[in-house]
């Protein structure tokens, strides 16, 4: 929701935005702990990151969002596409760095 938020706030005048999942249940630390399975090849989200800050695929995808679970750009849960529950979202996240700054 942040992300999308970002995008359309900055348009053009901004970088590429893109809200990415790099897999679901890869093999790090927090998955092996909360979930008790190794997890996927790391290099599955590695490879997707890379391939977003560097490919031409990415350029124009900003405010859109990346499941690389299914390998293409998707719709976000309906709750990211609604403006008011991001306004919401958004003041909070602000207001918690705020109080960090």
């Amino acid at each position: 929701m942040w992300s999308r938020h970002l995008a359309l706030e900055l348009k053009a005048d901004g970088p590429v935005i893109v809200a990415v999942n790099p897999g679901s249940l890869l093999g790090s630390k927090m998955v092996k702990e909360g979930f008790g399975v190794d997890g996927g090849d790391l290099g599955i989200g590695a490879d997707i990151l890379t391939r977003a800050a560097l490919s031409d695929e990415f350029a124009t995808a900003s405010g859109k969002y990346y499941d690389n679970d299914s390998r293409r750009f998707a719709s976000p849960h309906l709750d990211g596409l609604d403006a008011r529950k991001s306004e919401v979202l958004v003041r909070a996240i602000e207001t918690l760095i705020a109080r960090l700054t």
